[in-house]
């Protein structure tokens, strides 16, 4: 699955509790092995699943029957599957040798289980289990859900599609709704005449049974968790193109296909070079990527076997305004789900405990490969946004180990974060930099030939990859997979003997709001160089010494391959800022980081933070210099209640950054740079958010240009100028922005324009936004993330607003996402009744287990106030010396 990045500001949600089934645990011969993680009593499991469903989209209802054959291995009471929001019919179990037997189903809607009772205790042996059961169309993700859109001519469409992780097949079909308990599937649905059909397996038989109506059968699936099950339904079309012997497709909204071409030949390209990595090849005869309207506040996309589920806002390419950060997030998010096919489907997670093994590996995957295949994107740097993304919440003590213990519905959806994610790929990368290629993808290619079509542990993996060769990997591993925190590496004293720099290090816990407390310990892989010379490698345990060739300003991060803080005296971090075009890219993005967030966390002045980001040149890199808006911009809001201050960061940003944009212009240029339009967007968005005259002016013009010229914003900086409008709308340009929205092109145009409403400054304008949200206007998908735009600018105004609206938002949220959303909405905050209105929510409505996502929001906004309040001066001064 794959998270969105923008999705902070996609979230947005009524704050309803949800029932949070606990987790047993036993022992059985079949399902789950011994230790693992299992709601359903141990000693029955299934093998086969033959479903047939017939969908009412109209009244958002269907039917259906399934044949499960089932093995029971010890002797039980009666049978029990994972069901939620199905009513049941006729049951009946018929033995290998014997009559059927007719059962009663028993609904248990907390637990999200079915009891099938016969009548007398079940005998191990063969049975088939029949069902015939009806269930409900969810109009949000979960399940089978439809989602409605206006197609190109105009008319008012509806298709169906199905969401399935975590626990949500059992909303589809009554099943062993768990990742061990792997099946394989047979699926058929009864289908208006004409329509197309998609689930994992190409179509094997279509039947016209009269009437307007076809059955459509697909071909048998691999073996597989349930939740990679998969079925969609509308009026849509299909492009394809052959990657070996595997066809592959993409399936949009008739005459939207050719806005999936990048999604189509990235596919293409991407199959051969994972087929070869992983050593064992794609299994499916077909891999599609399937897009579907709107969007959720939980997931972008979904790595269904053979059938990708994408929203299009990551899948479709619009010349009138996808930017080109968008065309590479749309490359990315299809090489994550396709490496899902080996890293999730082929070797699924034993238990969700485990999540990181799917998600985590499909990020570092996606990188690698999007870097090999697109080299000028320099792929690779962004694994740096990916690591502070996770030292984020990895700083605070609300964090959790990448391997985590999941005990409840609530727990699963919320390790869906950056932990899972970002540290996931961050400690992947650290571990292959230890390995060394071959010798990882060698471990690799071992794990999945042992393991295909079965499900594993992390510990597992590490075996796998310290066989290949890697010795001493499953230590390093443990501690960066079981325990929580940063690692931060001190250098205490660096001397130059002989033309070598000898470094003697100390090891520490990077934290924000823990440092009183006794700090944890890593095996630490050190990787240490002066600027230019050879890098030496030294495991960190406590204290020890690593000596590398030169003299000179050293990092001992190099290659920013270590999840770990690296803390130099303020004398290197000086040499650093001089001979900073000396450094590796990577490096000069890793220092940035770095030296930033020490200085927010109290670890070194902020101003030598700064002086870092000031020595970077114009002449650097457009990928470096596109870092630098983002420090800027963070400054600029910490000085928000000091408006004087505030007003010399954003003239020092001017000065710093607009020759840069003036450089390289507004609009694109034949010949520039692929880095370039990336630079563009950065410096316009940061420029027009500090109010910066030159740039809101332009915005200015351009947005009344469209009173004669309907492409005059058109291109891939069309939503960053429509932003800055938003921000600063009056009445009347709010008005008229959403009278765009209401005659967009695209619903794809159409709901990002609806979003951008919530998006003002002015709080009246705000309070418009949400009132909008609860009509019908917006679109069932776009509401929340209206919302969402109204809490990144005015948080407690929309949480307000949510809490005093609960029952209107739960048909706008995803199950999935409700016990995070008001979390994520009010997260942001630096207002101290924030966090004790998010504490006084937890309590009333969320349970124990599922109240973490809140505490971590609780725990980031104690932090972001305490350090505004200790920055405020020094941030304030370090300006008042450059102006």
């Amino acid at each position: 699955m794959s998270l969105a990045k923008i999705l902070p500001l996609l979230i947005a949600a009524a704050p309803i509790a949800l029932a949070t089934p606990a987790l047993a645990q036993g022992a059985a011969p079949s399902g789950p092995a011994a230790g693992i993680t299992t709601q359903l009593p141990r000693g029955a499991a299934p093998s086969h699943y033959a479903i047939e469903v017939t969908p009412d989209a109209a009244n958002l209802k269907f039917t259906g029957k399934v044949t499960i054959d089932v093995t029971v291995g010890t002797a039980m009471p009666a049978l029990v599957l994972n069901a939620a929001d199905l009513s049941f019919g006729a049951v009946t179990l018929t033995p290998a040798k014997g009559k059927a037997i007719k059962g009663a189903a028993k609904v248990d809607a907390a637990a999200q289980t079915v009891t099938l009772d016969f009548g007398k205790p079940l005998a191990p042996g063969s049975y088939k289990l029949d069902i015939a059961y009806a269930g409900v169309i969810n109009t949000q993700a979960n399940g089978l859900f439809a989602l409605d859109y206006t197609d190109n001519a105009g008319a008012a469409k509806r298709a169906l599609f199905t969401q399935f992780e975590a626990p949500d097949a059992r909303r589809f079909v009554p099943s062993w709704d768990e990742p061990s308990y792997k099946a394989t599937f047979d699926l058929s649905a009864i289908i208006p005449t004409g329509q197309l059909a998609v689930g994992n397996m190409p179509v094997k038989a279509t039947k016209d049974l009269g009437s307007g109506k076809s059955r459509v059968t697909f071909g048998t699936s691999p073996k597989m968790s349930s939740y990679l099950l998969f079925f969609g339904l509308g009026e849509l079309e299909r492009a394809t193109k052959m990657a070996g012997a595997t066809e592959v497709g993409v399936i949009t909204g008739k005459g939207n296909s050719g806005k999936a071409t990048l999604a189509l030949d990235a596919s293409a390209s991407i199959l051969p070079y994972f087929n070869d990595y992983f050593g064992v090849p794609y299994p499916l005869p077909k891999l599609d990527n399937v897009a579907g309207p709107g969007q959720s506040q939980f997931f972008s996309a979904m790595e269904n076997w053979g059938a990708i589920f994408t929203f299009e806002r990551a899948l479709i390419v619009d010349p009138r305004f996808t930017s080109e950060a968008t065309k590479r997030r749309i490359y990315e998010t299809v090489a994550h789900e396709m490496a899902h096919q080996w890293f999730g489907d082929l070797v699924t997670m034993a238990w969700w405990d485990d999540l990181w093994l799917n998600e985590g590996f499909a990020s570092w995957m996606a990188t690698k490969v999007t870097d090999t295949l697109q080299p000028t994107w320099e792929m690779l740097l962004t694994r740096v946004d990916g690591r502070e993304a996770a030292m984020s919440l990895d700083s605070l003590a609300t964090t959790h180990a990448v391997v985590q213990k999941i005990t409840t519905v609530d727990q699963v959806n919320q390790a869906f974060d950056a932990i899972t994610y970002q540290k996931g790929e961050a400690v992947i990368t650290m571990l292959e930099g230890y390995a060394g290629e071959d010798v990882w993808k060698n471990g690799i290619r071992s794990y999945m030939k042992a393991h295909a079509y079965g499900n594993t542990v992390t510990d597992d993996l590490w075996k796998s990859v310290e066989g290949a060769g890697a010795k001493g990997l499953v230590a390093i591993a443990h501690d960066f997979t079981s325990k929580p925190g940063i690692p931060l590496v001190k250098v205490e004293s660096a001397v130059c003997q002989g033309g070598q720099t000898v470094l003697t290090l100390s090891q520490g816990e990077f934290s924000r709001d823990k440092k009183d407390k006794a700090p944890l310990s890593w095996n630490v892989p050190v990787m240490a160089q002066t600027i230019g010379g050879a890098p030496q490698r030294l495991i960190l345990q406590g204290k020890g010494q690593v000596s590398v060739p030169g003299c000179g300003a050293y990092v001992v991060n190099a290659g920013q391959t270590g999840y770990y803080r690296s803390l130099y005296p303020e004398a290197n971090v000086k040499a650093l800022a001089k001979d900073f075009t000396k450094l590796a890219s990577i490096d000069q993005t890793g220092l940035l980081a770095d030296n930033f967030q020490l200085g927010l966390g109290g670890y070194q002045p902020i101003g030598l933070a700064l002086d870092l980001v000031d020595a970077v040149p114009a002449s650097a890199t457009p990928a470096v210099l596109a870092e630098v808006p983002e420090y800027l911009g963070s400054a600029y809001v910490m000085l928000e209640s000091d408006k004087a201050a505030q007003g010399r960061g954003a003239a020092y940003a001017s000065a710093k950054l607009t020759p840069v944009l003036a450089g390289i212009g507004y609009d694109a240029k034949a010949g520039e740079g692929p880095q370039v339009p990336v630079l563009r967007s950065a410096l316009v968005s940061t420029l027009g958010d500090m109010g910066d005259k030159a740039v809101v002016a332009e915005a200015n013009r351009r947005f009344a240009a469209l009173a004669t010229d309907p492409a005059a914003l058109d291109g891939p900086l069309r939503n960053v100028w429509m932003g800055i409008i938003a921000k600063n709308a009056d009445q009347a340009t709010w008005d008229r922005l959403r009278a765009l929205a209401k005659g967009a092109k695209s619903d794809l145009e159409k709901s990002t324009l609806y979003a951008l409403l919530g998006a003002a400054k002015d709080e009246k304008l705000g309070a418009k936004a949400l009132d909008l949200a609860l009509t019908d206007e917006p679109g069932k998908t776009t509401s929340a993330a209206i919302i969402a735009q109204v809490g990144a600018e005015h948080p407690m105004l929309a949480v307000d607003y949510v809490l005093a609206h609960r029952a209107q938002y739960e048909a706008m949220i995803d199950v999935s996402a409700r016990s995070q959303a008001l979390a994520r909405l009010g997260g942001g905050s630096a207002d101290p009744a924030m966090a004790t209105k998010l504490d006084a929510y937890a309590t009333q409505y969320l349970t124990p287990e599922s109240r973490k996502v809140v505490d971590r929001s609780i725990a980031a906004i104690k932090t972001r106030i305490e350090t505004r309040n200790r920055l405020k001066a020094p941030l304030a001064a370090w300006f008042a010396a450059k102006n």
